[in-house]
């Protein structure tokens, strides 16, 4: 029996976010062509939906088509990473400060679990890090109601998933983040709004500063490789 229009929709929605995971976490390098008939059979599906998913993708920032070439993942870069950062600046720490004012008490559980779950993976370097590091902070943004704001963080936050691991592979920089987030924890379950304002910009400019110093000496040591 063929399947109903809402299996093959959840179908379609689980493998983008199987293609989605395998890209932040590096599986499926970057600038690197797609093999799309080697991951489909890896997957078990036709190259069907697996082409909706990474036009899916595509449309998310991620993935980049060119004719005739097929799908890269697109690379990082120092530009990006500024765009996204100033974007998620705009958006985010009013979000939350709003949302902290509203939320109720299964919303404020769920935030203090997150965290606990996040701060565990970390400690373990385990690959969850990331999911867990959106979840957290999609926890205090959506409980704001404000379902256009929430969705387009969400988006923000999956374009910013491979900086932030980039900004957390450097040692005790995870130990930094989890006191930063507990701090912006205790003030948005204290409902102190002005509170989670100024110490949620202050995560994601601290965040954006080490990026900026970690692209900087990469460009400098391809410079110096260059002119040796």
């Amino acid at each position: 029996m063929a399947a109903s229009p809402l299996e093959v929709r959840t179908l379609s929605d689980r493998l983008m976010e199987v293609v989605r995971d395998m890209i932040l976490s590096g599986a499926i390098a970057p600038e690197v062509p797609i093999r799309q008939d080697a991951l489909a059979a890896e997957l078990n599906v036709s190259k069907i939906p697996l082409r909706e998913a990474l036009v899916r993708l595509e449309q998310d920032g991620l993935v980049v088509s060119h004719a005739n070439r097929g799908f890269f993942v697109r690379g990082m870069s120092a530009a990006e990473a500024e765009e996204i950062y100033e974007l998620r600046l705009k958006l985010e720490p009013d979000a939350a400060a709003q949302a902290c004012l509203v939320a109720d008490d299964a919303q404020r559980a769920t935030a203090q679990r997150v965290l606990a779950e996040l701060n565990a993976a970390a400690a373990a370097q385990l690959p969850s890090v990331g999911p867990l590091n959106r979840a957290f902070h999609m926890a205090l943004v959506q409980p704001g109601q404000r379902v256009l704001t929430a969705e387009i963080t969400a988006r923000l936050h999956v374009m910013a998933d491979r900086y932030a691991r980039k900004h957390l592979e450097h040692k005790g920089r995870h130990l930094t983040a989890e006191a930063e987030h507990l701090e912006i924890l205790h003030a948005w379950l204290a409902r102190d709004a002005d509170a989670v304002r100024r110490l949620a910009s202050a995560h994601l400019e601290h965040t954006l500063r080490d990026l900026r110093e970690e692209f900087e000496l990469e460009a400098a040591e391809a410079e110096r490789k260059r002119a040796s």
